[in-house]
Parts: C-alpha cells; structure tokens; sequence
C-alpha cells in the first residue's frame, strides 16, 4: 500500500529544550529515523509547562515528563520503557552561597524548580517538613547568589555549573537516594497517550528506543545538534551532561530502574505527598 497524505499518522511529541532530551530525539527530529506511515511533530516547552500540559489536557500524543507528575495522568498516559533521565548516584542538588549542616538546611526556605518536579518529590521524602517556594530553573541559581534565598534545589545543567558560580552543595539527592534505597533515582521519563492504541503505542516506543540509539552511535553528530540547547555549557561539559543522563539506561531502565521509579511513587504515596496510588505500566 502507498503512503498517502491522508494515511499517514502525526504523532505529536513535546520535550524540554535541553541538551539531554535534544540528544535522545535527535534521530526522530532529524529524520535520520523515519518509520513507514507516521510523522513526529516536536515542540519544546519546559517540564513543569509538560507536567500540567499532560495532567490537564492530555496535550501531547508523547510528552516528557517528571515522575512526580505520572500519578496525576496515569489514566490518560502509560509510561515509555526508554527515554528516562536516571541519575545513578548523583541528580538534582540543594546548594547554597555557604556551609549549612543537614539540620539547618531543613530550616530554611528553598527555591525549587516546580512542585511536579522529581526534585521536588525527592527534597520532601528528604525532609518533609521543608519550606519551598517555586521558581524557573534557570533562575535559582541567580536567586541564591543574589541572597533571595538561602539554598536552592538545582536540577538540569545546573548541576554542573554551581560551583563555578560561586555555590556550594549542601546534599546530592541522587548520592541520599542511593544510600536509603540501594537504587538509581528515576528523574524524568517519556509518557504516551493511551488514546493511540497499543499498536502504535509501542511502533512509536520503538521509534524513541531507534532515535536514542542513533544518538548514541552517531554521538558526534547528535552532539552537535544538541550544542544548541546546552545553556552556555561547553562542548565538554555538554558531553558530560548528556552522558549522565542519556546512556544504557535510556534505552530500557532495567530491573532496578523499573523498581525505583515504582519504590519512588510509593514513597511519595506512603508519605502523603502524592495522593493517589500509582499503577506503573510500561510500553515496549
């Protein structure tokens, strides 16, 4: 059968405009991976805009999203098995302009990323009594240097800048996590609408799984193209961000993957900071 305009199905996919997630998708936004039938549409929004986007209106046929939000969107969206950012003993950071124990930093107030974000999810199973007020990203370090705040929970690239910023960590919530669990920290992942079908579920699953395996063995090329969304790091920090949070990992989490994001909800569940129980299902 020939591809015609009308049978060729669009599939919408929205990720964050970061040099990990412009990686992973370089082979599908390039078309260098192309599948018989379908299109994939990208847009680029941040992952707390992604997180409501999803809760709310089911916007994008594929979104990114943090696992913290998962709960909230279960019913509409199942989970890709690939495309997961994990940090294996190292994620988002509380810093700080000075030396604080672990005890004071639960005292005071903490700029975060978003009450979605995995950061966020982490910081309260961490210390859950701890003030947080919410800020862009990009603007907690600028915050905390300029005495906004005492700490800041950082995440993204943020993680390997702060001390060239003048920052200093206070806790690695990957390094914490690693050490009360035994496992890797699930931070972001890929989700699906169930609307689509399994069928093309899993075709586009696949798709994702084909885009991140490319990147991975054309790592110079999808570098490059990655460069333009690496927020002033240069080429060799932006190598070592991808490679913390696009590796083996992302093309399938693994046994002790799959069993931290489902250990990671049910803290948050067991806790009372997520309020409904969380049934993980993955695609492909």
């Amino acid at each position: 059968m020939t591809a015609s305009s009308t049978s060729i199905q669009e599939i919408s996919i929205a990720h964050s405009p970061d040099s990990d997630d412009a990686f992973m998708f370089y082979g599908l936004a390039t078309n260098k991976v192309r599948v018989p039938g379908f299109k994939f549409t990208h847009k680029l929004q941040d992952i707390e805009t992604l997180n409501h986007l999803a809760i709310n209106e089911a916007f994008y046929d594929v979104t990114a999203i943090s696992f913290h939000a998962y709960p909230f969107m279960q019913e509409k969206y199942a989970l890709m098995a690939c495309g997961g950012s994990v940090g294996d003993g190292y994620g988002p950071m509380i810093v700080a302009s000075r030396k604080f124990s672990l005890d004071e930093i639960r005292k005071v107030k903490i700029a975060v990323p978003g009450t979605l974000t995995t950061a966020y999810l982490a910081l309260k199973l961490f210390a859950p009594e701890i003030e947080t007020v919410t800020v862009p990203f990009d603007k907690i370090i600028p915050a905390v240097l300029a005495g906004e705040f005492d700490a800041g929970l950082i995440i993204h690239e943020g993680q390997l800048t702060y001390a060239i910023e003048g920052l200093q960590k206070v806790l690695d919530l990957g390094q914490w996590w690693r050490e009360e669990t035994g496992l890797p920290l699930p931070l972001g992942g890929n989700a699906i609408r169930r609307s689509l079908g399994d069928e093309v579920m899993l075709t586009t699953t696949n798709a994702l799984r084909d885009s991140i395996q490319h990147a991975l063995d054309h790592r110079d090329e999808a570098l490059e193209y990655a460069m333009q969304f690496a927020r002033d790091l240069d080429t060799n920090l932006a190598n070592r961000f991808v490679g913390m949070y696009v590796n083996e990992r992302t093309l399938d989490y693994g046994e002790d993957g799959r069993l931290a994001i489902r250990k990671l909800l049910e803290l948050g569940y067991e806790r009372g900071i997520i309020p409904v129980k969380t049934d993980v299902q993955f695609i492909g």
